[in-house]
């Protein structure tokens, strides 16, 4: 009993886990459906995804959320089966329903109960059954699953063969697990485990599952319910039903399908084609035969003595041929297997990589100070195989965006609704990759700008016919890659930003001195200031002025970057830029004085080789540089940060760019690319403009890593002298 319960404990987060993917394709499934009612193919998906949930709750004995999806699995049913028709109405239904499935889930995994949420599931399983067509029990509750029966049907023995996959142990399910909910369907009065695939013992494999069970299964069920309840291991085993009254070509495929087995005997009784006592009977005449000198083989014996057909017999020996000659073969091996990891293990192989990292790069600075060539050789393959290995485990924690995109198709179904309003929502490059950790801290910035486009930029119907606009919004969120970064967009084809409206609450709220008409771009960024709102009630949605603020804070401390465009009466656009991965990056290191900075690569577009003297610069540090014929504003690290020490007397300047922006950056030394590891600033850091991290380099050394968006803004300022140098003197090298 122990044992069992030891089971459970360690396999039930990988239950939760597989249980929230299913939910979730479940609702993807459900909103598909809305714009496809007819499809056959996503109504089967859709059923098996209940399926699954509800059989790998009874594995784990969660009664609650077998019994509440089993009724959701009856209603799909009819679904499938073309006895009712999906209706909007309808389709609302099951995602309450899904709902519940989650919060009954959520209770699986130590969440406490909800007696309201009871309550409302008792209405909801009242709602499935009517719209099933089923008449309720006298009594209310759930009640058991299969206390709601069809017409009986006769009894009858089936036939069951099944050969469990090698990963089922790793994949956290139980093969007596799954025989416990097989059971359930009737009577079990026959069972033989197949012991023959079990290797001998010293090549035994302890997490690796042989077993193989044959049995009768006596049941008023169907062929299709049984091959069901093992729905959610059927791609780990290999299954085999005979019906009552098989004949003698399915028992010779059972036997052509089931596992090698040396013995003849064996074959038919595993196969269920002869019983134990039938195979006794034929080998005591076997034995008796060969005592009075005439040999006989057993197959004809037992042809003779049990009616058994030839064809089954040709087959059982055509197997045991087989397994002889798989003897003498190595076995090919499974290149296309796929496991579960759990993501703080591969947070601590990325951290080991990261100061493998740190590590190679000391080795390397180390050999070049030798000058020893063969030294310089072997620890520069050794960075190219550091860096292999970094790009491979990083790739590991890439996922694609698009699972994150579809959750927001019910918040825009629910939320229009709720507005009145009529919305097309597109999804475009779902399949970009993003990093698992930035992908999870994006989701609560993206789920307020879907909102907030919903509320404030697209029209009512009766708006947008007077605007000349059809009836129906467009919202798209999209993404795609872009110079080592992931550019993700909310565009909508509303009202746009009216920038009037907000330079008067500007006005009002003291942001801009009244009467001062900034630039259109200067306008729109008061859109993030905190507490700013243009709202003009109060409402669930929005109105309160908390929010983009937050947004804007919570994408830059992904080192990212947040845009907006808008052009009134057409539309807006939000452009969120994000590095790849947080882990680890390539950097371009620089020097100023004794310091030493890191601008991530991505963002370094060129550098301007000049003297430090034909920048012009305040007494902030702040100035410009024409760059073939364009104005580019340049800061001096030295003087924003005030560092000691004398300029360099040749100074270069990077330019970067950050988003839309580009502006330079005047440094002492170029020194050249650097793969960085990027650390937490500590506590004495944190508030200092302009910085996003830390990370060391070979030689110990603490170089500060600059988050360029933030930088962008301090060189934006604008310098009150013209620029002194030639642009003929500029060289610009990419």
């Amino acid at each position: 009993m122990s044992t069992d319960l030891d089971f459970i404990a360690e396999a039930l987060p990988a239950f939760l886990s597989e249980a929230e993917e299913q939910i979730e394709n479940l609702e993807a499934l459900l909103l598909q459906l809305e714009h496809q009612p007819g499809d056959a193919e996503l109504l089967n998906a859709l059923f098996r995804c209940a399926h699954t949930v509800k059989g790998s709750a009874g594995l784990f004995g969660l009664d609650a959320v077998v019994e509440f999806t089993h009724h959701v699995e009856t209603l799909l049913q009819r679904l499938r089966e073309g006895q009712i028709t999906l209706t909007p109405a309808l389709s609302t239904l099951l995602l309450r329903c899904n709902d519940q499935i989650r919060a009954l889930v959520a209770e699986a995994g130590g969440q406490p109960a909800d007696e309201e949420a009871a309550l409302l599931r008792r209405g909801l399983v009242a709602e499935l059954q009517a719209a099933a067509g089923i008449e309720p029990p006298p009594a209310q509750g759930l009640g058991p699953v299969r206390a709601e029966s069809v017409a009986a049907a006769p009894l009858r023995p089936w036939h069951v063969s099944v050969a469990f996959g090698s990963e089922m142990f790793r994949n956290g399910m139980d093969p007596l697990a799954v025989l416990n909910y097989v059971r359930g369907l009737g009577s079990v009065p026959h069972v033989v485990c197949d012991v023959d695939g079990i290797p001998p013992l010293d090549a035994l494999d302890p997490e690796s599952c042989h077993l193989a069970f044959i049995f009768s299964l006596v049941t008023e069920a169907t062929r299709a319910q049984i091959e069901d309840a093992f729905s959610f291991v059927r791609d780990d085993c290999q299954l085999h039903v005979l019906s009552p009254g098989a004949t003698p070509a399915q028992f010779a495929d059972l036997i052509d399908a089931m596992p090698g087995n040396p013995r003849l005997g064996e074959i038919l009784v595993t196969a269920g084609a002869i019983s134990p006592a039938q195979l006794q009977q034929g080998l005591r005449s076997q034995q008796a035969a060969a005592a009075l000198g005439e040999p006989a083989l057993l197959g004809q014996l037992l042809t003779e003595q049990t009616g058994l057909a030839p064809q089954v017999v040709d087959a059982a020996l055509r197997k045991q041929r087989e397994q002889r000659r798989s003897d003498t073969t190595p076995a090919a091996s499974d290149d296309q297997r796929y496991i579960r990891v759990q993501a703080q293990r591969l947070d601590a192989v990325i951290n080991l990589l990261g100061e493998l990292v740190i590590a190679g790069a000391g080795a390397e600075l180390l050999a070049r100070q030798t000058g020893q060539r063969p030294l310089m050789e072997a620890n520069g393959q050794i960075s190219r195989l550091i860096e292999e290995i970094r790009n491979g485990t990083l790739q590991l924690r890439m996922v694609p965006i698009g699972e994150t995109f579809a959750r927001f198709r019910r918040v825009v179904r629910d939320t229009a609704a709720e507005l009145g309003k009529s919305v097309q929502f597109d999804i475009v490059g779902g399949e970009t990759e993003l990093d698992k950790s930035v992908v999870e801290r994006i989701a609560d910035p993206l789920m307020h700008l879907v909102r907030n486009a919903l509320d404030h930029g697209l029209e009512t119907a009766d708006q947008r016919e007077a605007a000349g606009k059809p009836a129906q919004g467009r919202l798209t969120l999209s993404a795609h890659h872009e110079a080592g970064i992931v550019v993700i967009r909310i565009a909508d084809d509303g009202r746009g930003i009216q920038r009037r409206k907000v330079l008067e609450r500007a006005w009002a709220r003291g942001l801009v001195e009244p009467g001062t008409v900034p630039d259109d771009d200067a306008i729109l960024r008061l859109i993030f200031e905190p507490g700013f709102s243009t709202a003009e009630a109060v409402t669930n949605l929005s109105g309160r002025g908390v929010g983009m603020d937050v947004v804007r804070s919570n994408i830059e401390a992904l080192r990212g970057s947040v845009l907006l465009d808008s052009v009134e009466g057409q539309g807006s656009c939000i452009e969120i830029r994000l590095p790849l991965t947080l882990a680890i990056i390539d950097g371009f290191l620089v020097g100023v004085g004794v310091s030493r900075f890191i601008f991530p690569l991505d963002a370094v577009v060129e550098v301007i080789e000049g003297s430090a003297h034909d920048v012009a610069l305040d007494a902030r540090g702040r100035g410009i540089v024409e760059l073939r014929g364009h104005v580019l504003p340049v800061v001096s690290l030295r003087t924003l940060y005030g560092i000691d020490g004398p300029a360099a007397p040749r100074g270069s300047v990077v330019v970067l760019k950050a988003g839309h922006t580009r502006f330079g950056v005047l440094v002492d030394a170029l020194l050249g690319q650097h793969q960085t590891v990027i650390k937490p600033l500590g506590r004495l850091l944190r508030s200092l403009r302009g910085m996003a991290g830390s990370s060391i380099l070979g030689n110990g050394e603490v170089a500060l890593i600059f988050d360029v968006p933030a930088l962008s803004h301090l060189a934006a300022e604008p310098a009150p002298r013209k620029p002194a140098a030639d642009p003929a003197t500029a060289r610009a090298y990419l």
